[in-house]
């Protein structure tokens, strides 16, 4: 079986902070077990992906930076009959945060949202909404804390212009402020819908960021057990049958609030945690 392990254009602002490429780690741990990959650039145009009986998609990270592109790839794969994990359909479906929407609607615990579609105006309105003095901006399809605003009463005359002219582009999506995340975020990481580990993110002093790139620590905690199954209850019923899926979040008054579900290109911190990686060949292996 020919597998393409699917990266992206290497960029110096996605390596920052970075210890140890983890992509070469698991291209090198699962080209031992045998398997016959090729690492590939998602979006390089003399590729044949006809050749490829499955792809893996590791690391597109630009994708949020070349979206129509990304999406007609994916569709591309789609009707060339190959298998790519995660599916495409499921990868779409993530690329918009307006599927925290969908998640809230069965009734999971979502941090609150709004969403404000292209071309929308912003007014104070918005914090009695959420009946916050302090909320967070960002595009609805981003990654890595891109084009991230916080706004409060004080700058908001200042901030709606910029947040006005970025809604020229794109969908953006507005969420209170959750001081929550002072005390760090966490990552529940599932792998074929197994909770493999957990990591802690917490933000340099001075920033709420906790991206690695952007000066953030990470720890590995034992988790609660309770949290663990709080995670899971998001991946059995709304990715199931993915290769990984990072649950991100944080604990308010002690129960697990989703801020993000990372199905397309989550870091995933095997740090050279050989069983971790044996998790993610054994998923692999459950999927192929």
């Amino acid at each position: 079986m020919k597998i393409a392990f699917v990266g992206y254009e290497i960029q110096e602002k996605y390596n920052q902070g970075v210890s140890h490429n983890e992509d070469a780690e698991l291209l090198t741990f699962l080209r031992e077990k045998g398997l016959d990959l090729t690492p590939v650039i998602w979006n390089e145009g003399d590729i044949d992906w006809s050749n490829f009986d499955l792809i893996v998609l590791k690391s597109p990270w630009d994708y949020h930076e070349k979206i129509q592109a990304f999406w007609a790839w994916l569709e591309m794969l789609k009707e060339l009959k190959i298998k790519v994990l995660n599916p495409v359909d499921v990868v779409k479906w993530n690329s918009h945060k307006s599927y925290l929407k969908d998640i809230s609607d069965k009734g999971l615990a979502v941090i609150a949202s709004q969403f404000l579609t292209k071309g929308s105006l912003v007014n104070d309105r918005i914090f009695t909404h959420f009946n916050s003095d302090e909320l967070v901006v960002k595009p609805c399809v981003s990654a890595g804390a891109k084009n991230t605003i916080i706004l409060n009463r004080n700058t908001i005359f200042e901030k709606s212009k910029l947040i006005e002219s970025l809604l020229t582009e794109e969908d953006f999506i507005v969420q209170p402020f959750v001081k929550e995340i002072m005390e760090g975020e966490w990552s529940f990481v599932f792998f074929h819908g197994k909770y493999s580990h957990c990591i802690l993110k917490k933000a340099k002093p001075g920033d709420f960021r906790v991206q690695h790139y952007l000066g953030g620590s990470i720890s590995f905690p034992q988790p609660n057990t309770k949290h663990i199954k709080q995670a899971e209850a998001y991946v059995k019923t709304f990715a199931p049958q993915t290769l990984y899926a990072r649950v991100d979040g944080v604990l308010v008054h002690d129960d697990f609030k989703l801020m993000e579900l990372e199905l397309i290109e989550p870091y995933l911190f095997f740090h050279s945690d050989k069983k971790l990686l044996e998790n993610y060949y054994t998923a692999l292996m459950e999927l192929v």
